[in-house]
C-alpha cells in the first residue's frame, strides 16, 4: 500500500504544491487503510443482508425484498468478485448476457437494472464503495403498450362464475376500490365502515389512506360476513378450517381460476386496479383524485395505470375535430 501511495505522490508532484501534496497523502492513507481494514472483512453476502435490512426498515414489502434478494444474489454469484471491484463495464456485460440467456424483454432487463442500481446506490451512500457503477448505465427505453382492462361484460361473467359469497365479495372489492391485492389481504373486518361505504387500507411503506366501495360491494360484503362461522378478525379467510387469513397467492390463484372458468386468460388482481383507474378517468374524475385513491406518490405512475379508452378518443375526435 505504501508503494502505491509513493507512486501516486510522485506522479502528482509536478502539479501540486506542498500543502496540496500533504492533503493528498493524508487522504490516500486514510482511504486505502479504510478499504484494507474494513471492506475486506465484509463479504458480498453480508452487504446484501445489510441492504435488505435497510430496505425492510424503509417499509418495503416482503415481495419487493424477495425480488431484490433474487436479482442481486444472482449477480453476485455469477460475477463472484468483491462489490467494490465491480465496474460499469462488468455490469453492462452482465445485463447483456442476462437478456440473452433468459430471453427477456426490455421491461424485465430494466427492472433488473433498477434493482441493482438501488443496491449499488445504497453501497455508495453508506461509503462501502467509492462510486455506483450503474450510474452511467441509462434507463432501458421501453415502448409504451396499451394494457387491456376488464370490460363490463367480463366483470359480470366473473361474478356469475363465483360459487361462494367470499369470492364475489373479493371481486367486487377489487373492482370497486382499485386496491392492491397486498392491501386487500391485510384488511380486517373492523377496517370496514359500512355506513360510509369506505375502509382504511395500509399501502406501500404502511401509508394509510381511505378508499371507497359501491352499494353492490357493501351488500356482498355484509352477506359474506354474516355467513362466516369463524372468529377471525381478518376480512377474507380460507373457506375451510382453520379459517386462516387469505394470502396474496390465494387471491391470485382464485382470480385466475375464475378467469379460466369463463375462458379469460391472463387475469390477475392487478388488472382490476388498472380497470378501476381507467373507468374513473373516462368518467371525468380528476387525475389527482385517482392518484389519491390508488395511493400513488407520483402522478406519472397513475397515468401509466390509467389507459384512456380508445372509443372515447374516437368520439372526442368526431366531436372536436371531424
Amino acid at each position: 500500500m505504501q508503494n502505491q501511495i509513493e507512486i501516486i505522490l510522485n506522479d502528482m508532484s509536478d502539479y501540486l504544491n506542498i500543502n496540496q501534496m500533504k492533503v493528498l497523502q493524508e487522504t490516500l492513507v486514510k482511504r486505502l487503510e479504510f478499504e484494507k481494514n474494513d471492506h475486506e472483512k465484509i463479504g458480498n453476502n453480508e452487504y446484501l443482508s445489510m441492504f435488505l435490512s435497510a430496505k425492510e426498515i424503509e417499509g418495503c414489502s416482503e415481495r419487493t425484498l424477495s425480488y431484490y434478494e433474487t436479482t442481486i444474489e444472482k449477480l453476485l454469484n455469477i460475477i463472484d468478485i468483491p462489490v467494490r471491484k465491480i465496474t460499469t463495464e462488468i455490469i453492462r456485460e452482465y445485463l447483456k448476457e442476462y437478456q440473452k440467456i433468459n430471453i427477456c424483454g426490455k421491461t424485465t432487463i430494466d427492472n433488473v437494472r433498477r434493482n441493482l442500481s438501488s443496491f449499488f446506490s445504497w453501497l455508495e451512500e453508506e461509503n462501502h464503495i467509492l462510486k455506483n457503477p450503474i450510474r452511467r448505465i441509462k434507463k432501458v427505453k421501453v415502448g409504451t403498450t396499451v394494457k387491456e382492462t376488464i370490460t363490463d361484460e367480463k366483470i359480470e361473467l366473473i361474478r356469475e362464475a363465483c360459487d361462494n359469497s367470499r369470492d364475489l365479495a373479493i371481486i367486487d372489492m377489487l373492482y370497486s376500490t382499485g386496491i392492491r391485492v397486498g392491501e386487500l389481504v391485510k384488511l380486517d373486518i373492523e377496517d370496514i365502515n359500512f355506513h360510509e361505504r369506505e375502509c382504511i387500507v395500509y399501502g406501500k411503506g404502511d401509508k394509510e389512506r381511505k378508499v371507497y366501495f359501491d352499494a353492490r360491494t357493501k351488500l356482498h360484503l355484509e352477506k359474506y360476513i354474516s355467513e362466516r362461522k369463524d372468529n377471525s378478525k381478518a376480512l377474507f379467510v380460507s373457506l375451510n378450517r382453520p379459517y386462516n387469513r387469505l394470502q396474496i397467492s390465494g387471491v391470485e390463484i382464485r382470480v385466475r381460476n375464475l378467469g379460466k372458468k369463463i375462458g379469460l386468460e391472463k387475469i390477475h388482481p392487478h388488472k382490476f386496479r388498472r380497470t378501476m383507474a381507467t373507468r374513473a378517468i373516462d368518467k371525468g374524475m380528476p387525475i389527482e383524485q385517482v392518484q389519491q385513491l390508488l395511493g400513488h406518490q407520483q402522478i406519472d405512475t397513475t397515468m401509466k395505470y390509467a389507459m384512456v379508452n380508445q372509443s372515447n378518443v374516437k368520439n372526442s375526435h368526431k366531436k372536436f375535430i371531424s
